[in-house]
């Protein structure tokens, strides 16, 4: 057994990619230890998956591999009443409970619908470049995090003043590993009404009665969420997603976790795609250069960069039955987990997986998943990404690192907490 791949700290300092590199060619399929990380206890272990085909073999096969039984997170939920609630969430379901959750809210999310979204994005974008332009430098991580809060609030039916505690919901349930982000208790100003109520149920930072912290992703640790979530739904906005849940005929639990995947997720993969990004870009300036004389490339270099830098590390499945999978016998209840940055760099699939090329075609990554539980939000995602990069390409001329990159410590999340950036103002 090993643990590398596990422990949160290996991924504040880069993800390992030599270390997969060399688990794809000789354990395709291994058995993960879950030591106890901090406060956290430790867990069973589970199966790893490190080769693109076995990952799309396990995200396509919802009858052997079950994101319900013990739903995605790779940690156990702490109690079974823990586990039945967030089982309620899409993500958590296998078809058919899983098809009927995204056709009430699929239709708000089509490609359609970001393409008619895209003029919005593309002028918030810009906006917010433009905001920097003359100053020279920023925190590229800080300026990017407010597009896609910004975009979840219009597609949610969300005030934008309240759209920062979308930011701090998602420092609090996603960054729950890295102590910069796990107790983020912001308080803006300027909330709605609505807000502010929500703030007053915001729950303390404990522990469990055993000594053991409260799981971020538990009822009782997202009480201002859901209490937000349910005041927003007396008044949602015509066509948004909002409206669509509180149509679509969810329970309770339901209806909580679906505000909780679209609050969380939907601003997460672009909070973590976005910056990573523009740092493999800036790592390569050859790369870089190219793009700047050949805009018309943005569109596939978002997609490299989403396959050089996915922005999540792996998904969990529980095995439904005794099965095999890359030689090894994975017996019922087994958890098994899919690695994204492994499978994205796969010889066996992308030429030179290492070299980070922003004309590579095709391009199979899986940085969104594969199978039933494609990402919803992949479109959205595309263009958020491919606005933002035109405007920084457009606006910011000599954009270079103006130090080093902090990374998100997480196992679950590829994510950075600061990235500094310089470029000139002399045009």
């Amino acid at each position: 057994m090993t643990d590398d791949v596990f422990l949160p700290g290996t991924y504040a300092r880069g993800v390992p990619y030599s270390r997969f590199r060399e688990l794809r060619e000789h354990s395709p399929v291994r058995r993960i230890g879950e030591p106890a990380v901090g406060p956290w206890p430790p867990g069973p272990g589970f199966w790893a998956v490190f080769r693109h085909a076995d990952v799309k073999h396990v995200l396509r096969s919802p009858q052997t591999f079950s994101s319900h039984l013990g739903a995605t997170q790779l940690r156990d939920p702490d109690t079974e009443a823990d586990l039945e609630f967030v089982r309620a969430m899409m993500l958590n379901q296998d078809p058919p409970g899983h098809s009927r959750l995204r056709r009430i809210v699929a239709a708000s999310l089509t490609p359609r619908a970001a393409r008619e979204l895209e003029h919005v994005i593309d002028a918030r974008a810009r906006a917010l470049v433009d905001g920097v332009a003359d100053r020279g430098e920023a925190d590229f991580v800080a300026l990017s995090a407010d597009l896609p809060v910004r975009t979840l609030a219009h597609v949610l039916g969300v005030p934008q003043e309240d759209g920062a505690l979308i930011h701090d919901w998602a420092n609090r349930i996603i960054g729950y590993q890295d102590t910069d982000y796990a107790l983020s208790r912001t308080a803006p100003d300027g909330l709605t009404p609505m807000g502010r109520a929500a703030l007053a149920h915001r729950p303390a930072p404990r522990t469990r009665p055993d000594g053991r912290p409260v799981n971020p992703r538990s009822r009782e640790a997202l009480a201002d969420m859901f209490h937000y979530a349910h005041a927003l739904a007396e008044r949602p906005a015509p066509g948004s997603v909002m409206a669509a849940m509180r149509e679509g005929g969810l329970t309770r639990d339901e209806f909580e976790m679906m505000f909780f995947l679209f609050a969380v997720a939907g601003s997460e993969t672009v909070r973590n795609a976005l910056p990573g990004g523009l740092l493999t870009l800036l790592d390569h300036p050859g790369q870089h250069a190219l793009l700047r004389t050949r805009p018309d490339l943005v569109p596939s270099a978002v997609e490299e960069m989403l396959r050089y830098w996915p922005p999540v590390v792996h998904f969990r499945r529980t095995a439904a039955h005794d099965t095999e999978l890359g030689g090894q016998l994975i017996r019922r209840g087994e958890k098994v987990a899919v690695f994204h940055p492994s499978a994205n760099r796969d010889e066996r699939v992308f030429a030179d997986p290492d070299r980070f090329d922003i004309t590579r075609s095709p391009n199979d990554h899986v940085s969104f998943g594969f199978g039933p539980h494609f990402c919803l939000g992949a479109h959205l995602a595309r263009a958020q990404m491919r606005a933002v990069l035109r405007a920084v390409l457009d606006r910011l001329p000599g954009l270079e690192r103006a130090g080093e990159a902090v990374r998100l410590t997480s196992n679950f999340q590829n994510g950075l907490k600061h990235l500094p950036v310089r470029w000139r103002t002399d045009r």
